[in-house]
């Protein structure tokens, strides 16, 4: 009897291992399908009443798409004339990078607000009231496009800094508050990268 009943344990214990692989090997091993079905689970369980197509987003997400729309709009700006008017190659460097990881994020947050059946912020729209988010005023701006050589360098680097802590601010404020997981990845892509960028003008505006 009992060495009946230990092989019937052993055997369960061995299809107990034997499914547990497969289940692991369901959730690791093929990629795309499965991760994708899990990703569905997990969207739709907590509020199924909720619009889980949309992935669930805030007021704070909505704020967040709108403001750093035109944000990073003005960097871009503000990257431009460095392609033309500073010394500095690590200047233009920075500036070119600034262009390329800023511009494919306006596209995300306009599909965000889009899907979402929000306005997009108008081109040229908001100069005035993001002071609190580290933006330019048109003096500034014009400041800028009136300097060249080494006075825009440090112009650019010092108001650049500014523009970034705003930025990262922003991000931070999202991730605090906002909902759509897709929008707290980019806040935390934005801290880390401008971060780091803040960083590097700092050492460039001790240098010059």
């Amino acid at each position: 009897m009992s060495t009946k009943r230990s092989l019937i344990r052993r055997a369960t214990a061995v299809a107990a291992a034997a499914t547990a692989a497969l289940v692991l090997a369901a959730c690791g091993g093929n990629g795309n399908d499965s991760g994708s079905a899990h990703n569905g689970h997990n969207t739709a369980s907590p509020s199924a009443s909720a619009p889980a197509q949309q992935g669930d987003h805030n007021t704070a997400d909505t704020a967040f798409a709108k403001g750093m729309i035109p944000h990073h709009r003005q960097a871009i700006e503000m990257a431009d004339l460095a392609a033309t008017r500073a010394e500095s190659a690590e200047v233009k460097k920075l500036a070119d990078e600034i262009k390329k990881a800023q511009d494919p994020e306006i596209k995300t947050l306009t599909g965000w607000l889009t899907s979402w059946g929000e306005q997009v912020p108008a081109e040229g729209a908001g100069h005035g009231g993001h002071d609190m988010s580290g933006m330019m005023t048109a003096e500034e701006m014009k400041q800028l496009e009136s300097s060249s050589g080494k006075a825009f360098d440090t112009a650019f680097l010092t108001m650049m800094v500014k523009h970034h802590e705003g930025a990262v601010a922003m991000a931070k404020t999202e991730q605090a508050e906002g909902a759509y997981q897709p929008a707290k990845d980019m806040a935390q892509a934005i801290i880390t990268s401008q971060s780091a960028e803040i960083a590097r003008m700092n050492t460039l505006l001790g240098k010059s």
